[in-house]
């Protein structure tokens, strides 16, 4: 019993690049709409009422974008109102709609990939395509911290010794270019300290292997199985041309066929997919907890 977090990373990616891939490269209305309530049903079902912030924060970017296109474009034959000469179109009005819920909605799919692939599984999947990438990106990541840290040091250094102050801007500036200076010694003081540690360890004598904590189980193979069929449903739907929707100069779509009906049932069914597998494994624990 695994919730989406705890499959393998590989699997996980694969469907989250499937997701907002179709997202971004398809203007159809409804799989713009899928996308963004799959995103923020999944990010709720992970975070519960937890990040509030971002779901304002989401609201507000919706409503500007949504807003910018008819107020910067005036494409379309339908004027709904003129507003300082410009007139303000029913097609501008609705692309504007359309392109925003993809943004927000591949964004909250974005932030909910964040939360789940920490640094050692982004190490795990880029340690598979080369071990000296992996090397680079764990050391960059790594120096994240160290540099956050260094800096509070030499901060606090620098206030004991009576050399920074930020009583005006002036002095202010002048104390942060000061650390700035010291931290960029320190950094490369310490980058040469590091690799004279990896030589004198034996780094580049040999092929590098890689340390593998993930393993395919039946469920990573259900779900990467279950993504790339469902995204391959909806692309093969998407090349029949009936999932045409068209906003300027006016609003034209065709009606879906069967195979398009299809695509649709695909796509929502993907977006749900880590809703559902969530889910699942809360009504068990919840079971299991009754059972005790």
């Amino acid at each position: 019993m695994r919730n989406f977090s705890e499959l393998n990373p590989i699997a996980v990616s694969i469907y989250f690049f499937c997701v907002t891939g179709i997202a971004m490269f398809s203007s159809y209305p409804p799989f713009m709409a899928a996308a963004i309530s799959g995103g923020i049903l999944f990010f709720i079902a992970r975070n519960g009422r937890k990040h509030i912030r971002s779901h304002f924060f989401f609201l507000i970017l919706f409503i500007i974008l949504a807003a910018a296109n008819p107020l910067m474009s005036h494409n379309g034959v339908t004027v709904l109102f003129v507003m300082n000469d410009n007139p303000i179109t029913l097609e501008s009005l609705l692309y504007g709609l359309n392109s925003a819920a993809m943004i927000v909605g591949v964004l909250y799919w974005f932030r909910s990939f964040t939360q789940i692939m920490t640094s050692e599984k982004l190490l795990y999947i880029t340690g598979a395509l080369s071990p000296k990438l992996s090397l680079v990106i764990s050391m960059a990541l790594r120096y994240v911290p160290l540099f956050k840290n260094q800096s509070k040091k030499i901060k606090d250094s620098q206030t004991a010794m009576g050399l920074f102050s930020d009583d005006n801007i002036i002095d202010d500036i002048r104390g942060r270019m000061r650390i700035f200076s010291i931290l960029i010694t320190w950094a490369l003081e310490n980058g040469i300290t590091t690799a004279d540690s990896m030589a004198a360890r034996g780094y580049g004598i040999c092929r590098r292997t890689q340390m593998k904590r993930f393993s395919f189980r039946k469920g990573d193979i259900l779900l990467l199985l279950s993504a790339l069929t469902l995204t391959g449903i909806t692309v093969a739907a998407l090349g029949t041309g009936k999932l045409e929707f068209k906003f300027y100069p006016a609003v034209k779509y065709s009606t879906p066929d069967i195979y398009g009906i299809f695509g649709i049932i695909a796509y929502i069914t993907l977006v749900l997919l880590p809703s559902i597998i969530e889910m699942e494994v809360g009504l068990k624990w919840k079971y299991l907890q009754l059972k005790i």
